[in-house]
């Protein structure tokens, strides 16, 4: 178990590398786009990079978020609940988000494939949308894999890899 956590952990941080890649162009961007328009020549396509981007960002960091316990979490009952039911919500929690996250990446799947069909592009620089909705769905499917496998340390091994960094 401990190679393929190392695996899904090295692909996390090959996917927030990706995102961090992404706020600087994000920046970069909006930089030029704002000292150009200020000059009267703003830059061409911007928001078409802009809204490409940005799933890039969003979606590039959506598996560290789960890693890291980042994602928004309702504990109004858990200090009455023993520790095994707060596991097994723990665990059916990691379930269901990686189950969302495998539909999602499926419903983009199809998505590309009607873009690389009728060859949806975006408006002015003409960038295939299908290339965006592959990458978001792979991103996808890496969320739903770690949330996959954080579920089954915790049923098996009881370790919860967002509080116990001990592996």
């Amino acid at each position: 178990m401990r190679p393929l956590r190392t695996w899904v952990d090295r692909l996390i941080g090959l996917s927030t590398a990706l995102g961090i890649i992404g706020i600087f162009a994000e920046v970069g961007i909006i930089l030029v786009d704002v000292i150009g328009r200020a000059l009267g020549s703003p830059l061409f396509g911007s928001q078409d990079m802009i809204t490409m981007i940005m799933v890039i960002v969003v979606f590039g960091g959506m598996a560290l978020c789960d890693r890291l316990g980042g994602h928004i979490g309702v504990d109004l009952i858990e200090h009455k609940l023993s520790p095994g039911m707060n596991r097994a919500i723990d665990i059916f929690s990691a379930l269901l988000g990686a189950g969302i996250f495998v539909l999602m990446a499926y419903a983009i799947w199809e998505s590309a494939k009607l873009s690389q069909m009728l060859n949806l592009s975006t408006n002015l620089l003409r960038w295939p949308k299908a290339w965006f909705q592959w990458a978001l769905c792979g991103f996808a499917l890496l969320a739903a894999a770690g949330m996959l496998l954080r579920a089954i340390e915790m049923a098996i091994f009881r370790l919860d890899v967002r509080r116990d960094q001990r592996r």
